[in-house]
């Protein structure tokens, strides 16, 4: 089959982007979606704190999932379930399967890379000790205790301080467990400060930042772990060694994005983000080919993913109608103690929003951005934090006729 727009994924950011290129104008959509119904991972979060800047108003995952679902609905474009994309080629070729048609091409002029991500699972880990029953991603217990009603363990400890493990923290309280410990690697938690507060604070569970878990044990089923502190090089100090009973280990260790399909296109990737380097259209490396949400970088809200993906479906329709011209080649590059910049790259005389991340907790500090060892631009921030992605608004002015420019921080005077 022949389509003008195909977007692949049908959470948060594949629906924003489709509901916002049908607005642009284009009304041959395709939406590939694998689960058999829309929302993604959104389904599972049943907690609230959804739509706060979209909607104006708290909701749940399932709540914001169906504002978008109706409004996919209401455009009447093509949705295929159960749909899963195999392969995805430079020459925007889509290799699908499902039940009813099963193994099908589709021909595409625009495409929308929306697959989301997933949980960093143990095998990454090497963590010492037996492989018995009771390790879950946080993410797995979650879709267990909201969709399946079943409750993984009683004796709860967490390994990672990820938006999800606070969450399920506070989760698994609520249902009758546990939750002996959150112990987190890294010197400062990796999620948000409300998260901290409402999960973990607010419920007496204690964090232990700078601890890892060295050891499981149990044979059939974990009856403990072994955690300890880590030094500056997060090396276990033996000394710290001690033992937790607990019948369930949770890891929140990290999110991939989902890109094995976008590597499979030849689209050039960001060692960092381990998503695309896109331009501020969000389009990829792969004339056509855009991506949005967390298969580009892994985002804190979901409000930011929806903006996001509005800009993707947008840019998709205006690349579509011919109207995507590119009069800039500016390089950004993040220096220090900036991880990473979204974009990468501008491509258009423009105001471009600048999404970025910090690599530890900065307290007084000024972002700035320079060009050709000349700073062109300042600004103040009381406090910094990885587990909160940062943004600035970039002005035209300050890039005409630039080449490159470094984004880095600086210690306030």
């Amino acid at each position: 089959m022949k389509k003008e727009l195909v977007i692949i994924g049908g959470g948060p950011a594949g629906m924003s982007a489709a509901v916002a290129a049908h607005r642009s104008g284009i009304r041959d959509i395709l939406l590939l979606e694998r689960d058999e119904h829309l929302g993604g991972i959104l389904q599972q979060c049943i907690h609230n704190g959804f739509g706060l800047h979209r909607f104006g108003e708290e909701l749940t995952g399932p709540e914001y999932a169906w504002r978008y679902e109706q409004m996919v609905q209401e455009t009447g474009m093509e949705v295929m379930l159960n749909t899963m994309v195999l392969e995805v080629t430079g020459e925007k070729k889509i290799i699908a399967t499902n039940a009813s048609l099963g193994i099908f091409e589709i021909e595409a002029e625009a495409i929308i890379l929306a697959m989301g991500c997933r949980e960093r699972a143990k095998g990454s880990l090497n963590i010492a000790g037996t492989r018995p029953a009771g390790i879950y991603s946080a993410g797995t217990a979650q879709k267990y205790v909201n969709q399946k009603g079943y409750l993984p363990g009683r004796d709860v400890v967490i390994l990672g301080s990820g938006d999800i493990g606070l969450i399920m923290a506070r989760r698994m309280t609520l249902e009758g467990a546990k939750v002996k410990a959150v112990c987190e690697l890294m010197p400062y938690s990796g999620g948000l400060a409300r998260n901290i507060q409402q999960c973990l604070k607010d419920f007496d569970i204690p964090l232990l930042l700078s601890h890892t878990v060295v050891e499981i044990h149990g044979k059939d089923r974990v009856e403990g772990v072994t955690i300890a502190q880590v030094d500056e090089k997060r090396k276990p100090i033996d000394a710290t060694r001690q033992y937790i009973a607990c019948d369930t280990l949770l890891l929140s260790v990290g999110l991939i994005p989902e890109n094995e399909l976008s590597k499979g296109a030849g689209i050039c990737m960001d060692g960092i983000t381990k998503g695309a380097v896109v331009d501020q259209d969000r389009e990829t490396s792969v004339d056509g080919i855009f991506a949005c949400g967390n298969v580009l970088h892994v985002h804190d809200l979901v409000d930011f993913v929806s903006q996001e993906a509005e800009t993707a479906g947008k840019s998709a329709a205006n690349y579509l109608f011919g109207a995507n011209q590119k009069t800039e080649s500016v390089l950004i590059r993040a220096d220090g103690r900036i991880r990473y910049t979204v974009p990468q790259k501008i491509t258009r005389a423009e105001d471009v929003e600048i999404y970025f991340r910090v690599s530890d907790v900065f307290r007084n500090v000024n972002i700035c951005i320079y060009e050709n060892g000349k700073q062109i631009y300042t600004k103040k921030r009381a406090k910094v934090a990885p587990g909160e992605m940062e943004r600035i608004t970039l002005k035209k002015e300050l890039f005409a006729g630039t080449k490159e420019l470094v984004f880095t921080l600086e210690d306030a005077k």
